[in-house]
């Protein structure tokens, strides 16, 4: 009698603490396309509002927990949160929502066919900034849905490849001789061509989400375009979606592509030539095939096991001189938004800045996890950062860059040791 009250004892805390360290999931989505004419994020040549939706925008969230921790993955169809509204936007989320600095990604694609985000009321459009004020409102909303959603699953990844990004410092040589870069089509420089992707699944095998990251601008429509639209990723996350069907979502997440354009690039609108497939919708449905392809081959494992783990900080890199402030030693330090997390042996890594691709390349290869999303324009927007040796050669990111040369290699390490201390 008292090995069988034994026995169920030990079986009652056995399964207690397979409860307790189950991973659990829940997702949620929200539309986030502009009710009124805006005015556009990504070029400063582009003057006059939007004219008309081309594809509408989306929010998609994915919440894990395991065992009181929680990691929360926000995609949201815009350019990124600048001019303080990624300060405006966490604050309020970390209220509203119970989270933890180092428990929220929130990130955005680099559309620059959507809306700009501003908190500015002297110089922000009068719709954008009720835009602005309603999309707190809305990914507050998303995020709470998605943690109230949470049930068991498990969880799989899996890596596939696309070649529509491209390297888009392109050497050019004037009459003259003089070499410069310049932002065009570079076939041979570095790209990134992973297409990671995780796939999460109900208990009974019903999957809800395919979450991916690419790395590539999303920059195949130029100034002269005033259709909303999420561009390449968000015409990635829609064809997945819709293939898939049954509700599930795709969140997308710019990986490291402060030098990756699309294949084509700032073109001026949606080719309607009779024939014709426009060029985001071509260069959106083709990495969404490999999304597919990928993700219909990914076994995700019986048990619902996920340890999670999440770690942030703000780093004070050394700042650019500029040409009214030549000493570097005297500048203060430009400062950088750094989340890494982990939940099983998939590892995402959020960084508050447009990255390099060689940057984000360094830190997937050094990371100790099968699968690292590294995820630009994440908690926050601090401008191009870019590798040591980029510098010598110039180009737009190092001059707009507030960076000095040796401020990669210190993120780069920052987050390969945070990586392993997960």
């Amino acid at each position: 009698m008292v090995a069988t009250i034994c026995v169920f004892l030990a079986t009652s805390v056995l399964q207690a603490k397979q409860s307790a360290s189950s991973l659990r999931a829940g997702t949620a989505k929200i539309d986030i396309t502009p009710e009124k004419p805006v005015k556009m994020a990504g070029y400063a040549s582009r003057t006059e509002l939007s004219q008309g939706v081309h594809d509408p925008l989306s929010a998609r969230v994915v919440a894990f927990e395991n065992n009181g921790k929680r990691l929360v993955l926000v995609s949201t169809d815009l350019i990124g949160f600048y001019d303080g509204t990624a300060d405006y936007m966490t604050k309020a989320i970390l209220e509203e929502c119970k989270l933890e600095p180092s428990e929220l990604f929130l990130s955005a694609i680099h559309t620059h066919s959507a809306p700009s985000p501003t908190i500015n009321k002297e110089k922000g459009h009068p719709n954008n900034l009720e835009y602005t004020q309603g999309l707190k409102g809305k990914l507050i909303k998303a995020i709470r849905d998605a943690l109230n959603d949470v049930g068991p699953v498990s969880v799989g990844s899996g890596v596939g490849y696309c070649p529509i990004g491209a390297n888009r410092r392109e050497l050019n040589i004037s009459a003259s001789g003089q070499s410069s870069i310049r932002l065009g089509r570079n076939p041979y420089g570095p790209t990134d061509k992973e297409v990671l992707v995780v796939k999460l699944a109900k208990p009974d095998g019903n999957a809800i989400a395919a979450l991916f990251d690419y790395a590539t601008h999303a920059t195949c429509l130029g100034p002269r375009n005033y259709a909303i639209s999420g561009d390449v990723l968000g015409l990635a996350e829609q064809f997945v979606e819709k293939i898939l069907g049954d509700g599930k979502i795709a969140p997308a997440f710019a990986g490291a592509s402060g030098n990756i354009d699309p294949w084509f690039r700032v073109l001026p609108a949606f080719n309607d030539e009779p024939g014709w497939i426009p060029e985001p919708v071509l260069l959106g449905t083709m990495l969404g095939e490999e999304i597919v392809h990928v993700y219909r081959g990914i076994e995700t494992p019986a048990q619902q096991g996920g340890e999670i783990n999440t770690a942030f900080t703000i780093l004070k890199l050394p700042s650019k001189p500029s040409d009214e402030s030549p000493k570097e030693k005297d500048l203060p330090p430009t400062q950088l938004a750094l989340t890494a997390g982990r939940v099983g042996d998939i590892a995402f890594v959020g960084i508050g800045c447009e990255v390099l691709t060689e940057i984000g390349m360094a830190i997937k290869a050094a990371s100790p996890y099968k699968h690292t999303f590294v995820i630009a324009h994440c908690n926050g927007a601090a401008g191009y950062l870019a590798p040591a040796q980029l510098h010598i050669e110039d180009g737009y990111e190092i001059r707009s860059s507030p960076f000095a040369p040796s401020a990669a290699n210190i993120v780069v390490k920052q987050a390969v040791k945070m990586l392993h201390e997960l």
